[in-house]
């Protein structure tokens, strides 16, 4: 039986070319720490990481190298942004189609005495930046917002959020887990205070890999989530104040990050503007062949305008769930069912608490696969 990835929202895969032997070279002929050694090959691994660092750099267009800090995902980046910036007495302001790495952290601030007040978009998961206005409060502080929504592809309008925020004086911080290495992301247009992303999607690198860029202004007022050895001011017992060891602690995913390196050169070689187009084309193709199927719901928007190649599909009058295992058990196709770990999204796009089967086609799936899942899928109805 074939075997059809389509859940790249979730991670891609395959990964890049050669990511996987970048892991292995570290494992089997690296294999040491780096900042706690004066040795040859730990010179050679902190060369990989400041290179890593400097590809990170040149994506976002960003310039302060040390301003790159590695987290083993993006959701323990965005715990460091949230739980080292907001206090009591703090508001902030969110979408409704934040994933649950926003959300459950800002809950548990909310216990701690922040508040925080949620934007709705539409029922396409369109967002009106002029609405930002109306929930600005005397102790609004931040402005934290996905750049993509993990559940429909929908494109939020970050650029139009980054003026509000830098005309009202406040922090704006982006989760870029669905966009890093498929849209292109200008930290210093966004006029954005700290972006965090994720190395094991759009990046086509391993898991366990990520973390966030930031400002200066901001790191110096952020007080750290974790402490402790970073190889550096060792006679002191205080966590370095510098950068990137205030937030660095304890030892980085050495080998994920060689195969973050490796991801990077491809993308770089390839061209972030080549893998969009190659994956609006499969999602184009998609589109319109669920469009003519009976019995299903497309959400968020019908078009290749303004969205990701992320779709969820409401299979109203079936159980997705069964639609979903279908799929994987007679056709060999790889998708993802339920809630997709955004409630409020799934609110907003009126899928709750039901949820969807999400597509999410890659760089690396074919025209072919497409037109194999829109025919398995048409099986399957005629079929239930």
């Amino acid at each position: 039986m074939k075997r059809i990835y389509l859940d790249n929202g979730a991670t891609s895969y395959p990964k890049a070319p050669e990511v996987g032997d970048a892991v292995k070279h570290f494992i089997d002929d690296i294999g040491n720490n780096v900042n706690r050694s004066g040795y040859s090959s730990s010179f050679g691994a902190e060369e990989i990481v400041f290179e890593t660092r400097e590809m990170l750099g040149r994506l976002f267009n960003f310039d302060c190298t040390e301003n790159i800090i590695f987290t083993m995902n993006i959701t323990q980046g965005l715990n460091f942004l949230l739980k080292g910036l907001l206090r009591h007495g703090d508001h902030c302001i969110v979408s409704s189609m934040e994933h649950n790495a926003v959300m459950r952290p800002l809950m548990q601030l909310a216990k701690t005495g922040v508040e925080f007040s949620r934007v709705m978009c539409d029922e396409f998961g369109r967002l009106n930046p002029d609405d930002i206005y109306s929930h600005i409060k005397n102790n609004t502080k931040a402005v934290i917002m996905t750049h993509a929504s993990n559940v429909c592809g929908t494109i939020l309008p970050v650029s139009d959020i980054g003026r509000i925020c830098r005309e009202k004086d406040l922090k704006f911080i982006v989760d870029t887990a669905q966009t890093a290495g498929i849209l292109n992301i200008d930290f210093k247009n966004l006029k954005a205070d700290a972006i965090a992303f994720t190395g094991h999607k759009g990046l086509l690198g391993p898991q366990g890999t990520g973390g966030f860029v930031i400002s200066n202004a901001m790191a110096q007022s952020l007080d750290t989530l974790m402490s402790g050895g970073t190889g550096s001011l060792s006679e002191y017992e205080e966590q370095p104040s510098y950068m990137p060891d205030k937030f660095e602690a304890g030892t980085m995913n050495l080998p994920g990050i060689f195969g973050l390196h490796t991801a990077l050169k491809y993308i770089d070689v390839t061209g972030i503007d080549s893998i969009r187009e190659k994956e609006l084309e499969l999602t184009e193709m998609l589109l319109e062949g669920l469009s003519v199927l009976k019995g299903i719901h497309i959400t968020g928007l019908r078009s290749t305008e303004g969205r990701t190649a992320v779709i969820s599909v409401d299979f109203r009058g079936y159980d997705n769930a069964v639609i979903a295992h279908s799929l994987d058990k007679y056709h060999g196709i790889k998708t993802r069912c339920g809630l997709h770990c955004a409630p409020s999204a799934h609110k907003t796009l009126g899928t709750f608490p039901h949820g969807t089967v999400r597509f999410s086609p890659g760089h690396f799936n074919t025209k072919e696969e497409i037109e194999y899942t829109i025919s398995s899928i048409n099986h399957i109805l005629k079929q239930l």
